[in-house]
């Protein structure tokens, strides 16, 4: 059995699709027990829509700004310094 806990209230499921799904369509912050673990967060946050995330946050991050610098920045005369 799957328990689904938000809001000081709590649902219980057959399997972690349905608590999962069920998790989605609420909308809010849960905590999934299953197994002895706990999954917790906003299940479905996971669009981004005219550069903001579904809670209002601008979504900034790209590849170029990640840390480490990318091979072809690392080439000096068609050899590759480590």
């Amino acid at each position: 059995m799957i328990e689904v806990i938000y809001d000081n209230k709590s649902n219980k499921f057959e399997d972690l699709t349905q608590a999962m799904a069920w998790a989605k369509v609420l909308g809010k912050f849960v905590t999934i027990k299953v197994n002895g673990m706990e999954l917790v967060g906003i299940f479905g946050a996971d669009s981004i829509v005219d550069g903001k995330c579904p809670d209002g946050i601008a979504y900034d991050w790209n590849k170029a700004s990640r840390i480490g610098r990318v091979k072809k920045e690392r080439e000096y005369d068609g050899k590759v310094s480590t």
